[in-house]
């Protein structure tokens, strides 16, 4: 049993398969995502192009577009284990639509990413509020700006 005050520790794959670029590096993602970490995590984050991403939310959430982030997680594991898959062309599109750096943006979907496997979410108001809360200290311990304020 590790002792209350040792850092979680993380396991993570990182898989490029995206055609777009810049993308972050791996340990761009390994110190964002172990900024968000409460426990123990093995994670595998795949980076893919806007098909794969459509094609992986119509058959897992039923919803027919790539969205930016879909977070598996496989609960009955020790360490927590679950696979992340970031689709970045809509990452751009939004960091260019909400006028954000593209990487502060993939910041805040690498730490947004990790709290879900964790068990945070922000389907109901209250646990939204939580979610965003946590987002946000961890952003700016980061020293990235607020990812929910308006530029």
């Amino acid at each position: 049993m590790k002792s209350t005050d040792s850092k979680p520790k993380l396991s993570l794959t990182v898989q490029y398969v995206s055609t777009s670029a810049p993308l972050p590096t791996r340990p761009q993602w390994r110190r964002w995502i172990k900024a968000a970490l409460q426990r123990d995590v093995s994670m595998t984050l795949r980076i893919v192009d806007e098909a794969e991403g459509r094609e992986l939310n119509k058959a897992y959430r039923s919803r027919d577009y790539a969205t930016n982030v879909l977070t598996f997680v496989y609960d009955d594991t020790e360490p927590l284990s679950g696979d992340v898959v970031i689709c970045a062309p809509v990452v751009a599109r939004e960091a260019a639509e909400q006028g954000k750096d593209l990487l502060v943006h993939y910041a805040h979907l690498a730490i947004h990413a990790a709290l879900h496997l964790q068990g945070y979410d922000h389907e109901i108001d209250v646990e939204a509020v939580e979610m965003e809360a946590l987002e946000t200290a961890l952003m700016l311990k980061l020293r990235y700006p607020d990812p929910y304020k308006e530029t």
